[in-house]
């Protein structure tokens, strides 16, 4: 069983970036703050990988869009001037222009219709496993920081092989430089 908290309201420790992963403030999530405590065996990946296989195969026209090509015309706002369109196109059919083919275009209205029957319930799964993710691997991070500053407080009272580790940890710790910066030579003053 899988246990989920999205969000840490009575801390306010966990909250949601504007690019949609969840950031973490390190000084009120302890180690301890296990938001999530799950198994995924190899089986349960096989299964979830023949479904995804499945909906595939029920969409086999879906498309990928090339990098950078992000442009949405008919979203949220523009709903209601298709809507008007499509009235106007039914009314009033003489003003659809030769290279736009009706039956095409009703079509896609009901192709994107279908879409929206399932396409949030898609997204949110999406969306919860990606924070599932990045909360766990958080999570991790945050354990492998405690073991590493314990490694450090260690060393301090002279456990050697404590020493060792941290010294070894420090090289790969993520942001920081495993090479020692150079310091530039001290400038004469000439007077």
């Amino acid at each position: 069983m899988v246990e989920f908290k999205p969000w840490l309201s009575s801390s306010g420790a966990l909250t949601r970036r504007a690019s949609g992963g969840p950031q973490i403030n390190q000084k009120q999530i302890m180690a301890n703050d296990n938001q999530v405590s799950a198994v995924l065996t190899d089986q349960n990946v096989t299964d979830i990988l023949g479904h995804i296989t499945a909906i595939q195969t029920l969409l086999p026209f879906l498309i990928s869009r090339p990098p950078g090509d992000d442009n949405v015309m008919l979203g949220e706002k523009s709903v209601g001037f298709d809507e008007k369109c499509a009235a106007y196109m039914t009314s009033n059919p003489e003003f659809i222009p030769g290279y736009v083919d009706p039956a095409e275009v009703l079509k896609d209205r009901a192709l994107r219709a279908q879409f929206g029957k399932f396409l949030p319930q898609l997204q949110l799964l999406a969306a919860k496993s990606a924070d599932t993710n990045d909360v766990v691997g958080n999570e991790m991070m945050m354990a492998d920081l405690a073991y590493y500053n314990s490694t450090g407080d260690a060393a301090k009272r002279g456990k050697t092989s404590a020493g060792d580790i941290h010294n070894d940890l420090s090289t790969r710790y993520p942001g920081r430089s495993s090479a020692k910066t150079p310091q530039p030579a001290a400038k004469k003053v000439v007077a």
